[in-house]
């Protein structure tokens, strides 16, 4: 099969030690290079020739020792194992080493009873966990199974999907094309001609920043049921311009997920590239997230992937919120979701830059409580959204994040960019209890009295939003 090289390559990485370390291996540990179009519009990498992978590795070591840099060891990177924990070399986004013992503030055998206590619950039916301790990462496991009949154990490879948590690509992917001057953040929607229409003609002042910090003035969730009902994205955007407006745009708080994916038919008409093909080379790529995408036929077509499941009972997998996949569009494994969260931490500088990341973690606007008034909900405090990303205090702690949920699905990930030390949760079925775990994986980080924030004895309660 013949295949066509990719008109552009990832910017900030092309031939950078850091971009040598990034390029992942096949099942041989040979490095792989060049991504290719296939016919089927799918991707593949080209092996790089011996005598190419010798110059790298010369021009690799001899960077390292310019740099100044020792390296006490070098250890054959090996699949993850379900039932062990898994430390990486530095740098942060290195392919993984051999599972070892963690090291770290967190007890991960206290952390891998509760877990496995959660697991009895009948909410649950699988899952996949990492933690991430000092920028390091330090603990990955799957749990139960990836469907309710005839599933599979879950392992560090299964995908997932993201739901919600795709919006901190949308929101990523657009400061990214800012700072390289492609759009700004303050350009007017009018000036992108996208399908969005509010009262008033709002949306020709309403800038790419209100848009992606959920500062739209619509109603919560604006006609999130005419997109279950199988309606064209763009027509219900078009349609939001009869729906009386919560506040003035730009003024106030209010989550959306179809107004939200105007986002990415702006980003489409400033790049003149298909959101996809723009978020795969400009941030999966670079970043070494190789399983990695964006749709439903993706998701499928993965060799391990979790169906969706309600009640211990199959769901049907429906792609509504494909159809947004700015807002919900992404899929996974739980590493690569790591290493997402890992780069949000500022550990990926040659593809995000520390100013970068921190100006998208920066809040602009307050919230409610995206946990309702669960214990959790309120012991997050000063609540607030950037560009795709919340934020939060916790115990003093200030920690950032987005969750997921759609049919069948849910997913997290809750960092804190001070210390590096986060986690990352993938689950298929609609249980609320993962985001209550994610309290006692912080109280294990900072050493805090043990609190039962999953109360498994008790009533789950009320479904928390993303």
């Amino acid at each position: 099969m013949r295949r066509r090289p990719l008109s552009r390559r990832s910017k900030g990485v092309g031939g950078s030690l850091h971009d040598a370390v990034l390029r992942p291996r096949d099942s041989a540990g040979r490095r792989l290079t060049k991504f290719y179009r296939t016919r089927v519009n799918t991707y593949a990498f080209r092996r790089r020739p011996r005598w190419r992978t010798a110059a790298a590795v010369v021009a690799v070591v001899a960077a390292v020792g310019a740099a100044g840099l020792t390296v006490s060891r070098c250890v054959a990177p090996k699949k993850p194992e379900q039932t062990a924990a898994v430390s990486a070399a530095p740098p942060a986004l290195a392919p993984l080493v051999a599972p070892e013992t963690s090291r770290g503030q967190i007890d991960y055998r206290v952390l891998d009873a509760r877990i496995q206590a959660m697991m009895a619950d009948k909410t649950m039916q699988g899952l996949a966990i990492a933690v991430v301790e000092d920028g390091r990462l330090a603990f990955v496991k799957g749990y139960g199974r990836t469907a309710p009949e005839g599933g599979e154990p879950v392992k560090a490879e299964t995908i997932f999907r993201w739901a919600s948590l795709s919006k901190t690509v949308a929101g990523t992917l657009s400061a990214q094309l800012a700072q390289d001057g492609v759009l700004s953040l303050t350009d007017p929607l009018g000036k992108f001609g996208t399908s969005l229409r509010l009262p008033n003609d709002a949306q020709r002042t309403l800038t790419v920043e209100d848009l992606l910090a959920q500062r739209t003035g619509l109603p919560k969730n604006a006609y999130d049921g005419w997109l279950e009902g199988g309606r064209d994205p763009r027509l219900i955007r078009e349609s939001l311009a009869a729906v009386p407006l919560l506040c003035p745009p730009g003024a106030c708080y209010s989550y959306q997920n179809i107004a939200y994916d105007t986002i990415r038919e702006v980003i489409e008409t400033a790049t003149r590239q298909p959101y996809a093909e723009e978020v795969r080379q400009r941030l999966f790529l670079p970043l070494g997230m190789t399983s990695t995408t964006l749709g439903m036929e993706s998701l499928q077509s993965a060799r391990h992937w979790a169906r969706p499941s309600r009640g211990g009972r199959p769901a049907t997998l429906v792609d509504a919120y494909y159809r947004v996949p700015a807002a919900a569009g992404v899929n996974s494994n739980i590493l690569d979701l790591a290493r997402w969260m890992q780069a949000q931490m500022g550990l990926a500088p040659a593809v995000l830059p520390a100013g970068l990341v921190a100006d998208i973690q920066r809040s602009r606007v307050n919230t409610g409580r995206p946990y309702g008034n669960s214990p959790l909900g309120r012991s997050l405090e000063r609540p607030g959204y950037g560009l795709g990303m919340r934020s939060f205090t916790y115990k003093g702690h200030r920690l950032v994040g987005h969750s997921g949920a759609v049919t069948g699905y849910r997913s997290t990930m809750m960092f804190d960019p001070a210390a590096r030390t986060g986690v990352v949760m993938l689950w298929n079925s609609e249980a609320s209890l993962p985001f209550k775990l994610q309290a006692e994986v912080f109280d294990l980080a900072y050493r805090q009295p043990f609190t039962d924030w999953l109360e498994l004895k008790g009533d789950e309660g009320a479904a928390i939003a993303p």
